[in-house]
């Protein structure tokens, strides 16, 4: 099932765990510093399109960054 907060936990510790600025999020993804921001924060959630684009930035599965597997390895 999908969680908000296993979301926006998984992102800003991918985000940290990789030394990003969420500017480089951002730019990566093609949203705002301020829609990276609210992802982080759990107040608000991504598209089904920058979900998948998080997914391939990050390099790990959708399944783990929305919180539906504790395995982050793509299958």
């Amino acid at each position: 099932m999908f969680s908000k907060k296993i979301f926006a936990k998984r992102l800003s510790f991918l985000i940290t765990k990789n030394k990003l600025s969420k500017q480089a999020v951002a730019n990566a993804i093609n949203v705002s510093r301020p829609a990276v921001s609210q992802f982080a924060n759990g107040e608000n959630l991504p598209s089904v399109e920058k979900l998948i684009a998080l997914a391939d930035f990050f390099d790990v599965s959708l399944d783990y960054l929305v919180g539906r597997s504790d395995d982050p390895r793509r299958h």
